[in-house]
């Protein structure tokens, strides 16, 4: 059976849905970066998206050609997730997407090398006739956060952000936001697919413990 990460760390990718601590260890990821409203059709985003799962299908179905991957099992690809912030602005501000600069990614298993990696984007450019070299091997150690839940529309966010915000005050912590810790968002739902209503999102905040 197919190693499934969803399943196997449930703590980091289906928490409840109230806020709560944990510390989240470092991980290494395919990730393109971009910035402006994910919902345009012809951005950045959408781009982003082909060269993410282009590259991770790669990996994933290598077993298939000549390319052999030393430590290999066989896995789910991990979902989509995303980091968020807006220049200038500390708090997200969900009217103004225009604003947004992302790190689009989906997690790599441990045994892909940076090796392996460069072989992927260049087997997914060959492949696919276009240009992958966006992808970028991308290692995040994220430490400790809040994380919750979040069930419904991606317009909805704020209330559960509100909620864990209250919460990380009653724990003496403050939310640790800037160029290297950014808001987290995991995406367990195809909005394609799924009511927004029914969307689930795990949300990550990084904190730290207030200074005196």
């Amino acid at each position: 059976m197919a190693f499934d990460y969803k399943k196997e760390y449930r703590e980091f990718y289906l928490p409840k849905d109230k806020p709560v601590i944990v510390t989240i260890p470092a991980m290494n990821f395919v990730a393109v970066r971009g910035r402006g409203d994910p919902n345009e059709p012809a951005g950045e985003y959408k781009r982003a998206m082909e060269i993410l799962y282009g590259v991770s299908y790669t990996i994933k179905m290598s077993k298939m050609g000549d390319h052999r991957i030393d430590g290999y099992f066989d896995y789910v690809v991990p979902p989509l997730e995303g980091l968020w912030q807006q220049e200038g602005i500390v708090d997200m501000d969900y009217s103004r997407k225009d604003k947004l600069e992302w790190v689009s990614m989906i997690r790599l298993p441990d045994f892909v090398t940076k090796s392996d990696f460069s072989w992927a984007v260049n087997e997914a450019s060959a492949k696919k006739k276009s240009d992958f070299s966006a992808a970028e091997f991308f290692s995040y150690d994220e430490g400790l956060c809040v994380q919750c839940m979040h069930i419904g529309s991606y317009d909805d966010e704020p209330a559960t952000v509100e909620k864990m915000n209250v919460f990380i005050g009653s724990q003496g912590f403050e939310t640790d936001t800037g160029k290297t810790r950014r808001h987290h968002e995991i995406y367990l739902g195809d909005p394609r697919k799924t009511a927004a209503e029914k969307l689930k999102t795990v949300i990550r905040i990084p904190i730290a413990r207030k200074k005196q």
